[in-house]
């Protein structure tokens, strides 16, 4: 059984980090070799998220979570391409992310008893 923070992990963030660097690239104006050194990864790795080549496997299972990962991306883009934010002060805004989603598939852990009748 995976736990929630590895299947974050495992799914999300690399969608998230690939939306984020399409936003950047795409809206922001930055270079590929801006939004690496921004995001802490190569220029290759950047190429390969916006040819969609790196994190877009399994996106079947994640489907319905894909406008909140997008919006999140979104708006750190912007705070980033605005300097109001660096990318070692967006792990809050992933935390927070992951916060929602647990929200929103976390299942009651307890449920009362039904009395058995008399």
């Amino acid at each position: 059984m995976s736990t929630q923070c590895e299947i974050i992990a495992k799914y999300i963030l690399p969608i998230f980090r690939s939306m984020l660097a399409k936003e950047l690239v795409q809206t922001h104006h930055l270079s590929q070799t801006e939004t690496a050194k921004k995001l802490g990864t190569t220029q290759a790795a950047i190429s390969q998220y916006l040819n969609s080549k790196r994190a877009y496997k399994n996106t079947k299972q994640i489907e319905e979570f894909l406008p909140q990962i997008r919006t999140l991306a979104i708006d750190t883009a912007k705070k980033i391409a605005d300097k109001k934010t660096n990318p070692e002060n967006i792990t809050p805004h992933i935390c927070n992310l992951c916060t929602t989603l647990y929200k929103k598939t976390a299942t009651p852990k307890t449920t009362k008893p039904k009395s058995k009748p008399q």
